[in-house]
């Protein structure tokens, strides 16, 4: 007897298999399709011969080989694109069909969803791509598929030998031509509204045939694509390569794309329950049933997968797009878990129109450990397909930290990224692309702007207050700070922009603000002409530097450049609103506040007073120091030592000797004629004076004398050399000797 749950697992077990057996109907047709002399899916042996007897054969009149030669060893560097010319050319006919349908619904018939279908047979060695766009009459194959046959091909090739533009190639069917790159044979089924469904097929070698599908419509509108791999490209066969091709370069198109794939799911399977019958106590029949574990199994399935879920928000009005939009594409394209600092949405418009959307990320993460390998990170798109998704021609270097897209209808999209990085439609992009980074960053500092007119206000409203750490573009800067300072170096067209960027701590802001360059000149005194700034290694080293002490008396705000690139960058700027930048540690330093006369006058008569001392310190420090003058920049310090003009301060020697491979031979050619400045005002200089008047022989004298230039080394921040005579100085006589 069965019991009644038995014929219920039966029944499910019965539902499943059929269930089961549905999905991988194409699949297991093809497992046996090779031996049964069938070449491709949906065609039969006999279909195969019907087409061998219709066909009409075309003879190319190109120079395929040479052509072919060119796709591959100028175009296309990467064998993987032939998938990203194919879903663009499947999207662009959709595109097509659904702008027709506008006026002319009927166009649409009874297949009314528009997609881009792929799939793959491991057996046959065939990837076909399907959509069901505008398709192709018969004609329309012959123009557009055999494109090669056309008359000025042969023109074309020659004029691209001698230097013509690659990008015009594309009026001429390489992008589709593209797959022969990993094909050695590719049949093209396609319906059109206005024809029968015909099949295109060649091995590019010198001809194509043209012949009616036997078969009649079976495609409804559209049109199917079918290559038959190369040995040397099955691995395009790989079903999570093939998956990750499509989601790399299709991201973003409008239609649908799936793939048919295969996944794998565990399912129960129901087995036949023996039923045993016991007697009770009262002698009658009792049906047992005993409670079983169900047996599983691992089965697979195939199904079409939607593979291209996420949104060119770039396409949409801004207006339309809300801020967790916004935020949600960064993540997307950025890979990042936090939220974008800012961003910038805009279209291009004028001698070449895109569109982009543009982000700052909110930490650098590791991007200064390794600058000058950094890939850039703004996407490419030709028409939403993805180019190139490091693209570093389309942004400075120094703007590496951006993440975003950029889209153009303008760039040819069958070319390699050789051939657009000499695009003359590349170069303009990157100028502008530059200026609205710029733009974004000036908004986030000065607040929100989209007039040249609210452009000014703005910039006049920042100069009120300095900027406090907290403030949004300070946590910019803080994390990226460092690329503004190397576009200051590197972007000469914008560096006066670039300028306006720049935040510095200084001797009027404190621990805790920052100021620019705009608030400096703003709270500057009339008569001072020039900016003034210090750099050492350290705020606190900044602080401290006897350089400081004039402009303090004076009430000169100094700027405090503490980071390696910081003199680097202010050396390349030069000067800021008409006011030059000058060093408080290099020699012409002016303050603008002096009487000329009464500075003459009193320079002169302590040059006469101090002729012995200086005399006598330039012979004995000769191959020190290049020059001993009288000091107007220090108060309460006796010395100081200062660099030329255009040599390099202390700061930047500290920084050079750093390096990893500085040669110690070569930093010696590089080390700046240093000139010690002594103070006439100092006590210690005029007993030294008294000392060089009165015995000039001593031995005392000498150590006196060298521990003032030791002394001004160590205070200027240059790298003390010799230590052991520094310390057998006795300077505690030396000191008693002096203020006796």
């Amino acid at each position: 007897m069965i019991s009644s749950r038995a014929i219920l697992l039966l029944f499910a077990f019965l539902i499943l298999s059929i269930s089961i057996n549905l999905y991988p109907v194409i699949n297991a047709e093809s497992e046996s399709a090779a031996t049964d002399g069938v070449v491709m899916e949906g065609l039969t042996a006999e279909q195969e011969s019907a087409i061998a007897e219709s066909k009409e054969s075309f003879v190319f009149q190109a120079e395929v080989n040479r052509l072919m030669d060119i796709i591959i060893n100028s175009l296309y560097k990467n064998r993987e694109v032939f998938l990203r010319e194919l879903i663009s050319n499947a999207s662009d006919a959709l595109d097509k069909l659904r702008f027709l349908a506008v006026s002319a619904s009927e166009m649409l018939g009874d297949l009314k969803d528009l997609y881009i279908q792929i799939s793959y047979n491991e057996n046959l060695k065939t990837i076909t791509i399907r959509d069901t766009g505008i398709g192709m009459t018969k004609q329309e194959l012959i123009n557009n598929l055999g494109t090669l046959a056309k008359s000025g091909t042969k023109k074309f090739l020659d004029n691209l030998s001698e230097g013509a533009d690659v990008g015009l190639i594309g009026q001429f069917g390489v992008g589709f031509y593209s797959v022969y790159l990993i094909a050695d044979k590719v049949r093209v089924i396609t319906k059109n509204n206005e024809d029968e469904q015909y099949i295109w097929e060649s091995t590019a070698e010198s001809s194509f045939t043209i012949a009616k599908d036997p078969r009649g419509n079976t495609l409804g509108r559209g049109t199917e694509i079918t290559m038959f791999l190369k040995e040397d490209a099955l691995e395009f066969l790989k079903q999570d390569k093939l998956e990750e091709i499509i989601k790399h370069h299709s991201e973003f198109i409008n239609f649908p794309i799936s793939l048919y794939k295969k996944t794998s799911e565990v399912v129960e399977v129901p087995e036949e329950v023996e039923d045993k019958d016991t007697v009770d106590e009262d002698g009658l029949e009792v049906e047992e049933e005993k409670e079983k574990k169900p047996k599983t199994e691992k089965v697979d399935k195939w199904d079409w997968h939607r593979l291209n879920g996420n949104v060119a928000i770039w396409s949409r009005e801004k207006d339309s797009i809300t801020d967790e939009e916004y935020q949600k594409f960064f993540k997307v394209i950025s890979k990042e878990p936090s939220d974008a600092l800012t961003w910038i949405h805009f279209k291009a418009e004028g001698e070449i129109e895109f569109k982009s959307i543009l982000y700052v990320p909110t930490e650098a993460n590791n991007l200064y450990e390794d600058y000058n390998n950094r890939k850039a990170g703004v996407r490419l798109y030709v028409r939403k397909v993805l180019i190139q998704e490091d693209f570093e021609d389309l942004l400075p270097k120094y703007l590496n930290f951006i993440k975003g897209v950029v889209d153009s209808d303008d760039l040819p999209l069958n070319v390699s990224r050789e051939t657009l990085q000499q695009h003359k439609i590349l170069k303009v992009m990157s100028k502008k692309i530059a200026r609205k980074v710029l733009e974004m960053l000036r908004k986030l500092a000065t607040g929100k702007a989209d007039t040249e007119e609210d452009a000014a206000e703005d910039d006049e409203a920042a100069k009120v207050a300095d900027f406090d750490a907290d403030h949004p573009y300070m946590k910019f800067f803080k994390q990226f700070g460092k690329s503004i300072k190397m576009g200051i170096i590197e972007d000469t067209p914008n560096r006066s922009k670039l300028a306006k960027l720049l935040r510095y701590q200084s001797s009027k802001t404190g621990d805790d603000k920052y100021t620019s360059l705009d608030n400096y000149v703003a709270r500057k005194p009339e008569w001072q002409k020039d900016i003034y700034y210090i750099a050492a290694e350290s705020l606190d080293a900044a602080k401290r530097s006897p350089f400081l002490e004039m402009a303090t008396r004076k009430g000169v705000e100094v700027l405090f450049l503490v980071e390696p690139v910081d003199e680097y960058a202010v050396g390349n700027l030069g000067d800021f609103d008409g006011m030059k930048l000058q060093s408080l540690t290099k020699e012409g330093l002016k303050f603008g506040d002096e009487d000329e006369d009464l500075v003459k006058k009193r320079l002169k008569a302590y040059r006469e007073a101090f002729k012995p001392l200086t005399t006598y310190l330039k012979e004995l420090f000769a191959g020190k120091v290049g020059k001993v003058v009288l000091s107007q920049r220090v108060e309460t310090t006796p010395s100081v030592i200062v660099t030329g003009q255009y040599g390099h301060t202390a700061n930047m020697e500290r920084i050079m000797r750093a390096q990893t491979f500085a040669n110690p031979e070569a930093f010696k050619s590089m080390t700046a004629s240093k000139t010690l400045e002594i103070n006439p005002r100092h006590p210690v200089v005029v007993a030294l004076n008294k000392l060089v008047k009165s015995d000039p022989d001593s031995q005392s004298t000498k150590d006196m004398a060298f521990i003032l230039l030791d002394t001004a080394l160590l205070q200027s921040g240059f790298q003390f050399e010799e230590t052991e005579e520094f310390a057998g100085y006795d300077s505690y006589d030396l000191a008693a000797e002096c203020v006796s």
